[in-house]
């Protein structure tokens, strides 16, 4: 089954536009965990596996792996996903952007080594910054294309020509030439509401990964309404710390499914 597939099949099967966002700091983990060897891949599973019915994806931010030489457990997680809760697809928050061999090298790490169904990328390189991860169909290509800082409209908010905006671009060249296989998604931040909508106008169907909800502010309801398809769809709706530290002590998955559940039925409301 295809990243697209298994989404699809998880907005049905859960209910849920959610995507919860793991993004383990070890500083904010309950006491109990604190100091032990494998405590990253003990918080995440833990937060896995009470939430998993609940959301249509999990999205693991590489950097936060990475930074503590902790590599091997986000591999272990994602594969912890995989066999335990099959059918929710696992994004790596990558935001990669490279070229030629590098960008092929990339995409083995995604996809090979940390066995992920999709993976976050800059497009900014363009098309033959992204075809190594287009190499392999099955797997999800998410690209950023207005995204939810304050700093995003730096850039992406340019006029490229005749009113064009930067993120339109990417949009339209995502959507109408790189999504041959039908594997594209867009990252669209919830704190823009106008512009996801913008974007669903322009981009039709394509899923639309949306963070910043949550800690950073975004408005669910305007969220929902700007980027739901015709069937009510459409969205991975992102939320991180307010689901992972919803609880400070060791019934922090109790407090987390909570979270994740409140969120998800919030979403719902205007689907």
């Amino acid at each position: 089954m295809t990243f697209t597939q298994s989404l699809a099949a998880a907005w049905q099967k859960n209910n849920s536009l959610l995507c919860v966002g793991l993004d383990p700091d070890p500083a904010k983990f309950p006491a109990h965990l604190k100091g032990r060897d494998k405590a990253i891949l003990e918080f995440c599973t833990a937060i896995v596996n009470a939430t998993a019915d609940l959301v249509c994806c999990f999205k693991p931010q590489i950097a936060y792996f990475a930074a503590r030489r902790a590599e091997d457990q986000l591999e272990a997680l994602i594969a912890h996903i995989h066999d335990r809760h099959p059918g929710v697809p696992v994004i790596l928050d990558a935001k990669r952007g490279d070229i030629g061999s590098t960008a092929e090298q990339y995409a083995v790490e995604a996809f090979e080594r940390f066995g992920a169904d999709a993976v976050t990328i800059n497009p900014y390189l363009g098309r033959d910054s992204v075809e190594p991860y287009l190499a392999y169909p099955d797997k999800g290509v998410i690209l950023l294309c207005r995204t939810s800082n304050p700093g995003g409209s730096d850039l992406q908010f340019l006029d490229v020509g005749g009113g064009e905006k930067l993120y339109e671009r990417v949009a339209r060249l995502v959507a109408n030439e790189w999504n041959t296989s039908g594997q594209c998604a867009l990252v669209v931040g919830a704190t823009f509401p106008a512009e996801i909508a913008r974007v669903r106008e322009i981009v039709g169907d394509l899923p639309l990964l949306v963070p910043g909800i949550g800690a950073q502010g975004g408005d669910i309801e305007a969220t929902v309404k700007a980027g739901r398809t015709a069937n009510g769809n459409g969205l991975m709706i992102n939320s991180s710390r307010a689901i992972l530290y919803a609880g400070k002590d060791e019934n922090f998955a109790a407090a987390a499914r909570q979270a994740a559940l409140e969120t998800k039925n919030a979403i719902n409301q205007y689907r």
